[in-house]
């Protein structure tokens, strides 16, 4: 699928001279490293950037910027590649920044529950580096993003349903501005009435207003007792059925995971696995020993009112880790289930309660149109993500997906939902940011892009047109 296409902006060489004279090798024109830089995993065929520069500090970011900045030139930060909604891409051209050297855990407060990382950090890095202090950050959005990335685009994953998404969990930042001035938002304080709250404002905003290159975040005590279980349904709609009664009671289950059953057919021979191929709920307790033993009883009840059947309980690391590798593995995994396809993968959120109506529908929607297609979702707050595998040179085909991802979202939004729970805007999802927003809010945004962007050079041609 072609990206939607803006001017380029040519990078002057005085420019690309300065920037090679500072930075030396870690300055490529390589076509190869521009290539892994202009794309992440969306269907769009990459437009690669002139330039990508290899940061270090956030002076070293800061500079980049500035040069960019003097001659009207796009930047686009760059953390792992792992977007799946064109958000990378270099549309206008220009220089994309790679954060990934910048991965030092700046500051640890054990005793505030926080701690401070540079933007490339990744969350398991993260957490390998605090586990001796009984801390975690609870963020899981699958892939192994980085901390800057994620904040980027608002992301959240397999346990926000009990700890949020990285809006709930990002106290400050430190921010190079368009002009190549670093500003820093927000304190370590859990909270506060200081002004207008930048950080939210620059959490989500995919790159297009500045680029993040530290980040304060809140921390979590490792759960006294952790347990896993995963159990197997009749059907998708009686395993949402389920996801909704145990949300609607209260119960403070930390992950709840649906796989359908061509996900689930997907890691079995990915993974030889050997699970059940039927729509499964992978789910988590945290908290003390008589608390989850409590709840994993309550859900099983509910399950079993369900058809819900196979409980298997893990309760060790190691078993936990096996059930949860299903999850984490089933995108690469469906990607071997159709050699040389595209996946296009769309993801909503919607009320708890409008779930089952949701998912039912684009079931019918996505089996009718006989397209192989699998599902997994963070059915515990409302969100779902659809995939086909598409062959990209069927135009028929690829035609016939995108109609189906309009029909999911205009569902999401008739059902009070979000065109996008996680995934962001990018470029993919520019047409139903109006459609979810109105106008006016839409408008509004564009203003506060031109204010602290007036050049567009900040990760231009993302989330609206100018």
């Amino acid at each position: 699928m072609n990206a939607p296409s803006d001017l380029p902006r040519t990078l002057p060489p005085p420019m690309l001279d300065r920037l090679r004279q500072r930075f030396g090798e870690r300055c490529s024109t390589a076509a190869a490293v521009r290539e892994q830089h202009g794309r992440g995993e969306s269907v769009y065929d990459a437009r690669p950037p002139e330039a990508v520069v290899f940061c270090e500090s956030t002076d070293e970011v800061a500079a980049v910027v500035r040069e960019a900045a003097a001659h009207a030139v796009p930047v686009i930060p760059f953390g792992v590649g792992s977007s799946l909604e064109g958000h990378l891409l270099a549309v206008q051209g220009g220089v994309s920044i790679d954060l990934s050297r910048m991965n030092r855990i700046v500051r640890v407060n054990a005793e505030d529950l926080t701690v401070t990382v540079e933007a490339g950090v990744t969350r398991e890095q993260l957490n390998r580096e605090i586990k001796d202090t009984g801390l975690f950050f609870p963020i899981d959005p699958g892939a192994n993003a980085s901390l800057g990335g994620m904040a980027a685009t608002r992301a959240s994953g397999t346990n926000a349903v009990r700890y949020g998404t990285m809006k709930d969990n990002v106290l400050g930042l430190t921010v190079v501005t368009a002009d190549g001035e670093v500003i820093r938002t927000g304190t370590r304080a859990r909270k506060s009435s200081a002004g207008y709250d930048l950080t939210r404002l620059f959490v989500g905003s995919e790159g297009t207003l500045g680029v993040m290159t530290e980040v304060t975040l809140k921390l979590y005590p490792l759960p006294e007792a952790v347990s896993a279980a995963v159990c197997f349904f009749p059907t998708i709609d009686a395993a949402v059925r389920t996801t909704i009664e145990i949300i609607q009671l209260g119960v403070p289950i930390a992950r709840c995971e649906l796989l359908d059953a061509n996900a689930i057919r997907a890691v079995n021979r990915h993974s030889q696995l050997g699970l059940r191929e039927a729509p499964m709920l992978l789910m988590e307790f945290h908290g003390s020993e008589a608390g989850v033993a409590e709840q994993a009883e309550t859900v099983q009840s509910l399950a079993k009112e369900h058809g819900g059947a196979d409980f298997e309980w893990a309760r060790t690391p190691e078993a936990r880790t096996r059930l949860w590798k299903a999850r984490h593995e089933s995108y690469f995994a469906a990607l071997q289930m159709r050699p040389g396809c595209r996946c296009q993968s769309s993801d909503t959120c919607v009320p708890i309660s409008r779930l089952a109506e949701a998912i039912d529908e684009s079931v019918a929607d996505a089996e009718a149109s006989r397209i192989p297609y699998w599902i997994v979702g963070h059915v515990g707050d409302g969100n779902f993500h659809l995939s086909y595998l598409m062959d990209p040179s069927d135009a028929a085909e690829c035609a016939q997906v995108e109609a189906l991802n309009v029909q999911m979202v205009q569902r999401a939004l008739r059902l009070e939902g979000t065109c996008t729970g996680e995934h962001g805007i990018g470029l993919h999802k520019m047409p139903y940011l109006l459609d979810e927003a109105g106008p006016g809010a839409v408008a509004m945004m564009r203003n506060i892009k031109r204010a602290l962007d007036p050049h567009n050079i900040m990760n231009p041609g993302k989330i609206f047109a100018l």
